[in-house]
């Protein structure tokens, strides 16, 4: 079937054959033109394309040439490539030339190149139900993924479905104050930092989830105590333990004493928000002994050592 423009909609024009819709090429011209006139009026940082690699692959290659056209835009305005395009389903060649992004799901190791994970506390657009059953994905969770993809190279875009007045709801309103409350005490660990030697250790560092098409592996693991994520800063190694043990004792075993993965000395611990922490590098281990009143949000808690 084909379809034309009507009353100042646009409609999808596509040939059938064998079975499979292919969009025509006036079509692909009208989305061409289109993307490029929003990038030449508003010039933006980040295009994301919800789709895998480029818009209408391989039907077409409009995408790519949008694509040359605002990297092209951008080297002649910057003197470099200073935008990003954001694409599913990348192969290892076309993370070199864009950002993978991950559908509610993460890697089970350190990229080598920055990727993204979106995912959302409900569902991609408003569910009343949820919120009536208050089903909204915990703040917990959030950060927990927050945490363990930064050890990996990677950046959480979160999506906080809004009404059909653009409020979000009282439920929706708490997680994200929870989210706010936990990066007011531990951004440190979050802002600026890059992956370590090894993203972690621990039970869930050692289970493989396969991504299911473009993703879709979130929550297939659970996080506990005895879990830990590592990022460095400058001269600090960020190590954050997902939960509060009971003994009020971590062990960190990638920092035992004679430890290749950190030969160096370690001075201090502190926790984060909090004060100076007692410590003894052992061979087996580095034994951190925590404060008696844990933190109120101990699902993730951040120690700095230096």
């Amino acid at each position: 079937s084909e379809h034309s423009e009507n009353n100042g909609q646009i409609h999808k024009q596509w040939h059938w054959g064998n079975g499979v819709a292919k969009p025509s090429q006036i079509y692909c011209d009208k989305f061409m033109n289109r993307t490029i006139d929003l990038i030449n009026k508003y010039d933006p940082d980040l295009i994301y394309f919800d789709d895998t690699a480029l818009p209408l692959w391989p039907a077409s290659d409009v995408g790519l040439k949008i694509a040359a056209h605002y990297y092209n835009k951008s080297v002649k305005k910057n003197g470099k490539v200073d935008v990003v395009i954001n694409g599913k389903i990348l192969d290892e060649q076309q993370r070199k030339t864009m950002v993978w992004d991950i559908e509610r799901g993460q890697t089970s190791a350190i990229e080598p190149l920055p990727w993204q994970t979106c995912t959302c506390i409900g569902d991609w657009h408003y569910n009343r139900t949820i919120f009536e059953n208050h089903a909204y994905r915990k703040a917990k969770a959030v950060i927990q993924a927050l945490v363990d993809v930064v050890s990996k190279n990677g950046n959480l875009l979160l999506s906080v479905p809004v009404r059909a007045d653009g409020t979000i709801d009282e439920d929706e309103r708490a997680i994200v104050e929870e989210i706010g409350a936990w990066m007011a005490v531990n951004k440190e660990s979050i802002v600026g930092t890059r992956p370590w030697k090894i993203f972690g250790e621990g039970p869930s560092s050692e289970k493989i989830t396969p991504l299911n098409a473009q993703g879709f592996n979130e929550g297939k693991t659970a996080f506990t105590a005895d879990d830990i994520r590592f990022v460095q800063k400058d001269t600090s190694l960020f190590v954050t333990f997902f939960g509060w043990p009971a003994t009020d004792k971590i062990c960190v075993k990638a920092l035992s004493l004679g430890n290749e993965l950190y030969p160096n000395r370690i001075n201090s611990v502190r926790l984060l928000g909090g004060t100076e922490l007692v410590f003894e590098r052992r061979a087996d281990g580095l034994y951190i002994s925590l404060p008696s009143t844990k933190s109120a949000l101990d699902y993730a808690n951040v120690v700095e050592i230096s």
